[in-house]
């Protein structure tokens, strides 16, 4: 296989970079500490944080809800946006995994050749790269 593009957050990652990194494997930690490594946020991911913040879930992004893309730049991470390829391969995916978020994220994964950074097992079950 060639080498990934960059690497590519799922929303409990970005959630544990920020208020509990110590929370994160020491692969997951060095790469997201390395600056020169192209860490992506897929919009799926800000949806989620939103829908969950808005649902009284995360409590814990009150201060900072208002400006999650401010935050992204801070950390050097690029912003990906859903395009048509990417929701055609996520609703196409024969796994039984339900979760609309995580089948966004692995279909962006696959598709841009990045790898999904992820404590999740389940999510090696699509065709993408998944690294903890």
């Amino acid at each position: 296989m060639s080498e990934p593009a960059g690497y590519l957050l799922d929303s409990h990652v970005l959630l544990w970079w920020w208020f509990e990194p110590e929370r994160l494997s020491e692969p997951v930690q060095k790469r997201l500490g390395d600056p020169a490594t192209a860490v992506m946020v897929s919009a799926a991911t800000m949806w989620e944080l939103s829908l969950k913040h808005h649902r009284g879930k995360l409590p814990e992004l009150e201060q900072v809800i208002g400006d999650l893309p401010g935050l992204l730049q801070a950390d050097g991470f690029q912003p990906l946006p859903i395009v048509l390829a990417h929701g055609l391969r996520a609703g196409a995916y024969s796994q039984p995994h339900r979760d609309p978020f995580d089948r966004m994220l692995a279909a962006q994964a696959e598709l841009e050749r990045l790898v999904l950074l992820t404590a999740d097992p389940q999510l090696s079950a699509f065709p993408c790269l998944t690294l903890w």
